[in-house]
């Protein structure tokens, strides 16, 4: 259903900018189980895309720190 995933999607992304703008890392959770009481189907594919935004997220601040790591340690800041 691609109306399901972009409402997912959709609302996933704004998630993640509430949770940037009000340090709430948890918000994600308190969303997904308020749509849950009234969609289970959209809590499931919101869930989806959150753990993919905040896997994205990680990996990436992982990768970043590996590349600050290398060029130290070459002695160019």
């Amino acid at each position: 259903m691609a109306l399901l995933e972009e409402l997912a999607e959709k609302l996933a992304y704004d998630t993640m900018k509430a949770m940037d703008e009000t340090g709430n890392d948890r918000l994600w959770v308190d969303v997904g189980n308020y749509i849950g009481t009234s969609s289970p189907s959209l809590q499931e594919a919101y869930n989806t895309a959150c753990r993919t935004h905040l896997a994205e997220r990680r990996g990436r601040k992982f990768l970043e720190e590996q590349i600050a790591k290398s060029r130290a340690a070459k002695g160019q800041a």
